[in-house]
């Protein structure tokens, strides 16, 4: 079932939600920076047919941040991780306004629920019963301006970028591109790891090409002063599953065990040969380890 919620400011959330409303426990899934939640679409439908392992299938929600997908567009100043934060809250509170409640968020998606953490910490308190931190980060995020990119390329990169997204021709577009498959050649390479399937790729490119440039532009300042290792305290008591690629390029290892050093009972899993998109290129890796939250939830639940 596809849905729209209007936030306090007016703006409009495009979600979806599959799964009995008797079900024991929701899953809400939040997606990343310039994707929409057709990238969580294979997990959401593997937990809906039932979890992994065993036990009834969850409530599972996706939606679309604002300005992405199928949301609607947010001045520059509204496009923040706090912002975010409150909108989820908001999905929350109209989709999901009982039961125990597991979180999971890819790269942006995780930091929001950080941000959530840090703005609504009597919501994370109350509902919030398991946490998966899906190529993510806490911190330490100010090359995402350059992806990645360091020294004079990164330097010519920033150059270029600041002219290019006050043009018309940036500010005007609707999308990134009309043209999916175009963008493979510098998708893939960033965002994927090696080998990748054909829907993995699809998805991304798909997703990305959709996007609005004013998207990417707007929130890049939110996610390079991004520091929320305090935030991490909230989960703390929760259980938590951390997950990375080994070929991540945005969120490489390095920032999952910098979680992992705040949330030292978390479960850390490395994908090997994965890169960003988790979620749709190790989509069993990932099903396997919400459903062990929901599992857990379900079983503290009814105990």
């Amino acid at each position: 079932m596809s849905t729209r919620i209007v936030t306090r400011d007016g703006t409009g959330l495009f979600a979806r939600v599959s799964g009995p409303e008797s079900a024991p426990v929701t899953v809400l899934l939040a997606h990343g920076w310039t994707l929409d939640e057709r990238c969580w679409a294979p997990v959401a439908d593997a937990l809906a047919v039932g979890a992994p392992g065993g036990g009834p299938a969850p409530r599972v929600i996706r939606y679309d941040h604002r300005a992405h997908g199928r949301s609607d567009d947010t001045p520059d100043e509204l496009k923040t991780l706090d912002v975010l934060a409150d909108d989820m809250a908001e999905v929350i509170t109209r989709l999901a306004p009982t039961g125990p409640l597991v979180i999971a968020g890819h790269s942006m998606g995780g930091m929001t629920a950080m941000a959530l953490a840090q703005r609504h910490p009597d919501l994370v308190a109350s509902r919030v019963t398991g946490v998966a931190l899906v190529a993510t980060a806490s911190g330490g995020l100010g090359a995402a301006a350059t992806l990645g990119m360091t020294g004079r390329p990164a330097t010519m990169f920033l150059a270029g970028k600041d002219k290019v997204t006050v043009s018309p021709l940036w500010t005007g577009r609707r999308s990134l591109s009309t043209h999916p498959a175009l963008l493979r050649a510098g998708l893939q390479p960033l965002l994927l790891g090696t080998r990748p399937d054909r829907l993995a790729v699809r998805a991304t490119c798909e997703a990305i090409a959709g996007c609005r440039p004013t998207t990417v532009s707007g929130f890049t300042p939110t996610l390079t002063t991004h520091e929320r290792d305090g935030a991490l305290a909230a989960f703390s008591s929760l259980p938590v599953e951390i997950l990375v690629g080994t070929r991540d390029r945005l969120t490489p290892p390095r920032f999952a065990r910098r979680i992992h050093r705040s949330l030292p009972r978390a479960e850390l899993t490395v994908f090997p040969g994965a890169g960003h998109m988790l979620p749709v290129e190790r989509v069993g890796g990932v099903t396997g380890r919400i459903a062990a939250l929901v599992r857990r939830a379900g079983a503290e639940q009814a105990a």
